[in-house]
């Protein structure tokens, strides 16, 4: 994130023409994007949850990292999911594109890492959905309150979980732990 923050001055003393000797070179523009990057980043280590840690693979690309969220209550307890984050270009107009990359059983989760969470919808009827006031904390918190709060079974992105919760819980439970022992540890 410094290494970010020190380019981004540098390419202000650029723009402005103050370098050693000749024009302004604009090459080097820093996007919206990445300038909100830089405070929102802050803000988000500043409030992070407990249960969550954010890791970014390249210090120089805020808008690509993965979030670890290991719940410490209800069916989740006990796992460690990942999810991989990536801030489009048109940030803050449209939302963040999130994939969970851990194998899970979830209502809002597909096994394949598809996520149903309202705030990551461009469009939503319910005026839940993303709206440029939004922010990364949001983001991971929305994320991290799906395995609490936010766990719906009654609007489900992965039916045949919900539909195993309605039928039996305990066995709903039970495959759920042998998801975490098997893909989220």
């Amino acid at each position: 994130m410094l290494t970010l923050s020190r380019k981004l001055k540098r390419d202000d003393g650029v723009k402005s023409g103050r370098t050693s000797g000749g024009p302004p070179d604009t090459s080097h523009r820093v996007s919206i994007r990445d300038r909100l990057l830089i405070k929102e980043v802050a803000e988000l280590e500043a409030n992070l949850p407990s249960t969550c840690k954010v890791a970014f693979p390249d210090v120089n690309k805020l808008h690509h990292f993965q979030l670890d969220i290991s719940p410490d209550e209800g069916y989740y307890q006990s796992g460690k999911f990942r999810f991989e984050i990536d801030v489009p270009e048109a940030y803050n107009m449209v939302p963040p594109k999130v994939k969970c990359l851990t194998r899970i059983w979830h209502p809002n989760i597909t096994e394949t890492g598809e996520i149903c969470l309202s705030l990551l919808r461009e469009h939503s009827i319910d005026g839940t959905g993303w709206a440029p006031t939004r922010t990364l904390k949001d983001v991971v918190w929305g994320l991290n309150s799906l395995f609490t709060d936010l766990l719906n079974f009654d609007d489900p992105l992965n039916i045949d979980a919900a539909e195993h919760h309605l039928r039996d819980k305990e066995d709903f439970r039970r495959k759920v732990q042998d998801f975490i022992k098997n893909y989220a540890r």
